[in-house]
């Protein structure tokens, strides 16, 4: 009787804390991020062998606040590279912590296929004693070697959690549990191996193409009590094409801010109103009579992706809002 072949899961490791280093086994902080090349990754989980066929490079081995645009798009590229490869079955990207939504987010956008898409990191180095990278390593090559994890878009898994890239978003600075889906919630679960979903994912993937060039320039601010306007005006002195602006409450904006961001709007930056909350939908509202854009349920680093990409298409507000409407 043929042995059934076990699938190809590949490994795209970006550094992070996931392969981290720390001078002892008792520091979880102060660690140097990316110190820890993807064999050694992998060796330390040889239970790996017994769910998949596993291979692995580096792309990256930075701390991922360090990420950047053009990072971003050769991960996506090379992402696309390997989803083409009939051999491999499934992906599963290794990413620091800090800017990993993004990425995901950036990908989901970008990338179709039915193959399997899988980030994960680490709260804790390699090297602490109570390290969570070995674990998130192992239950998200279970979930891309899942039948069920097809079709799925780019997902996120971490801390025996599966979750969609379009809602996740770290949520505490140091906690294995940061990583959270707080409109939708987390779409699955791992179980000592076992993958379950509870639901599919609803957002919208693929919806550009991997850009071929710098994306515009988009900033984000923040609302904040007693607010000046000098930031909008720095910005609009800069030419930037957007704003993000992350408002109190349902994405309020001061009388402060709100003549200079009219002032934006009107000298053609695209404008989007986006809420400092960290969950819930900024909608359309009356008290805006001017077309600024609504983030809908996206976090404000998300809202800034999302916009970079369709000023790339040149959509009018209308549009931009058509499609923010998606989320």
């Amino acid at each position: 009787m043929t042995k059934e072949r076990l699938p190809h899961i590949h490994i795209l490791a970006m550094g992070g804390t996931i392969a981290g280093r720390a001078a002892n086994a008792a520091e979880t902080v102060g660690y140097r991020a990316g110190a820890i090349g993807i064999n050694e990754l992998l060796e330390a989980v040889p239970q790996l062998t017994d769910i998949a066929e596993v291979t692995g490079e580096t792309v990256a081995s930075i701390d991922s606040k360090d990420m950047t645009e053009a990072l971003m798009i050769k991960l996506a590229r090379r992402t696309e590279e390997c989803l083409l490869d009939d051999s491999i079955d499934g992906i599963v990207i290794t990413h620091g912590t800090d800017t990993l939504e993004e990425s995901a987010f950036f990908l989901s956008l970008t990338l179709s296929s039915a193959k399997p898409v899988i980030f994960t990191g680490a709260m804790r180095p390699a090297t602490a004693l109570s390290a969570d990278g070995p674990l998130n390593l192992l239950d998200a090559v279970h979930t891309a070697s899942s039948p069920d994890a097809k079709n799925r878009g780019i997902l996120v898994v971490m801390n025996g959690t599966i979750h969609d890239a379009s809602d996740v978003t770290k949520r505490h600075t140091s906690r294995v549990d940061t990583f959270q889906s707080p409109n939708r919630g987390a779409i699955g679960a791992v179980t000592g191996g076992h993958v379950h979903f509870f639901y599919t994912a609803a957002p919208v993937h693929n919806l550009f193409p991997i850009p071929s060039g710098p994306l515009p320039e988009v900033e984000i601010l923040y609302g904040h009590e007693n607010e000046s306007r000098i930031l909008v005006d720095a910005l609009i002195n800069s030419k930037v094409s957007g704003i993000i602006y992350a408002g109190t409450g349902m994405g309020s904006i001061s009388e402060t801010v709100l003549p200079a961001l009219r002032e934006a709007q009107e000298q053609g930056i695209a404008v989007v109103r986006a809420s400092r909350t960290g969950s819930g939908a900024v909608i359309p509202t009356s008290d805006y009579p001017l077309p600024f854009i609504s983030a809908g349920t996206l976090v404000p680093q998300k809202s800034r992706i999302l916009l970079q990409l369709l000023l790339v298409k040149k959509m009018n507000p209308s549009e931009i809002q058509h499609v923010f409407n998606l989320y």
